[in-house]
């Protein structure tokens, strides 16, 4: 069993896509706005090729710390892709469809984390 907080698991994330050249890498607290989870991981890449490796990066790194996504949407389009580890969620969008979704305008009342990703 994986002992990481939820927090730890946000930038592990984060510096996971960091890693791996994601774009506008964010992270946002929700878990006293709704029951869904308390962490979104948002980031983007610039083609869906980028989403699928940003995706599958994300999922090599948590596995190898014990961690497996009960469930995984959107990786056959790579337009939006949405890793769900309970109480963090991972949101891998290609850029077009980050702006249109807009998910950090929906949940604009959701407090930003701090992440110290050195690029």
């Amino acid at each position: 069993m994986n002992s990481l907080t939820a927090i730890e698991k946000v930038h592990a994330v984060a510096s996971m896509l960091n890693n791996k050249k994601a774009k506008d890498i964010t992270a946002i607290e929700i878990k006293d706005l709704t029951t869904l989870g308390d962490y979104f991981v948002i980031a983007s890449g610039s083609s869906n090729t980028q989403v699928k490796a940003l995706c599958d990066a994300v999922e090599e790194g948590m596995t190898a710390l014990g961690l497996e996504p009960l469930r995984k949407e959107g990786y056959q389009s790579a337009m939006w892709v949405v890793l769900d580890y309970t109480d963090v969620i991972v949101h891998i969008f290609y850029e077009k469809a980050r702006d249109f979704y807009s998910l950090e305008r929906l949940w604009a009342d959701a407090p930003k984390i701090e992440l110290n990703l050195n690029d």
